[in-house]
């Protein structure tokens, strides 16, 4: 289960401040607890439950083995997001969104692989066979593909769900998720629509303090659910070492020699020369002895 929040912790952290109450979007209503000198204040009792929430079903899609991507551009996010995601393993876009990165995902692998071919080049030689120019091109290609998608590059297939901070910002990550029936985890301040996300955590997505006490509650989520895949994975390959041990042999059967190679195999054919000769011969002295009698 993942750890309880605190919401003494959250307070500290500055996670209840909302925006300007002009600014509101009034869908927020139900998680806002007061105003006060014109600025929201959210409901942390809310804002902890919900976390927890958000929390259990991350856990659940990494203990599943998918992948979760976090996605934070705007610049007091960036660093955090992209410290808690590594921790955690997961992808994670902290520059610009790139247009059709989910619903056009097949193109984004190619780019990815691009990168992928342009280390290759570096590594067997070709690119020193290219010209100085080509080789400046190819660099600069190389750093704009690794700023914007170097972080998925170990992503193969669509992730199991999003987290998002800052919906408002990201509307197009948003957009493109909610075609594709993705999960949507994110924080969501008080100027943006709840509606448009699965798991709401109604937080200030401004302070990076706020963003890092959620963000690193999430990453350690997922950190939990990936060591309970894990453990699983080793129980698992224990029961079938410990059941192929227990397994009871086959009985052999009655005069089955066992043959390990040639040799057994050609021992094996002799005897049963043998035997057939013996019982033609006890055949043989029976007919005779019975002539013989009579």
């Amino acid at each position: 289960m993942a750890n309880k929040v605190e919401v003494k912790e959250l307070l500290d952290a500055g996670v209840h401040f909302g925006h300007l109450t002009r600014r509101w979007n009034p869908n927020m209503a139900p998680y806002i607890y007061m105003e006060r000198n014109g600025i929201h204040i959210i409901n942390l009792y809310k804002s902890a439950a919900k976390m927890q929430e958000a929390g259990e079903a991350l856990k659940k899609i990494a203990a599943s083995g998918r992948k979760i991507l976090f996605v934070a551009t705007k610049k007091q996010a960036k660093e955090i997001v992209a410290e808690q995601a590594e921790k955690a393993n997961m992808p994670y876009i902290t520059e610009r969104w790139p247009g059709g990165m989910l619903t056009n995902f097949v193109t984004i692998r190619k780019a990815v692989k691009k990168m992928a071919s342009i280390d290759r080049m570096k590594k067997d030689g070709t690119f020193n066979t290219l010209s100085k120019k080509e080789r400046l091109q190819v660099d600069r290609l190389r750093a704009k593909l690794d700023k914007n998608l170097g972080s998925i590059a170990d992503m193969t297939r669509l992730p199991g769900a999003l987290f998002v901070v800052d919906i408002t910002r990201e509307h197009i990550a948003i957009k493109e998720a909610q075609k594709l029936n993705i999960p949507i985890f994110a924080m969501v301040d008080t100027n943006s629509d709840p509606r448009e996300v699965d798991y709401v955590i109604p937080a200030n997505d401004d302070a990076s303090k706020s963003i890092n006490k959620v963000v690193s509650y999430v990453s350690e989520s997922i950190v939990e659910g990936l060591s309970d895949r894990k453990s699983n994975k080793d129980s698992k390959k224990e029961d079938k070492e410990s059941k192929s041990e227990k397994a009871p042999k086959m009985p052999k059967a009655e005069g089955e020699v066992p043959s390990k190679d040639a040799s057994d195999k050609k021992a094996m054919k002799e005897a049963k020369k043998d035997v057939k000769l013996e019982s033609k011969q006890e055949t043989l002295e029976k007919a005779t002895s019975s002539n013989e009698e009579e």
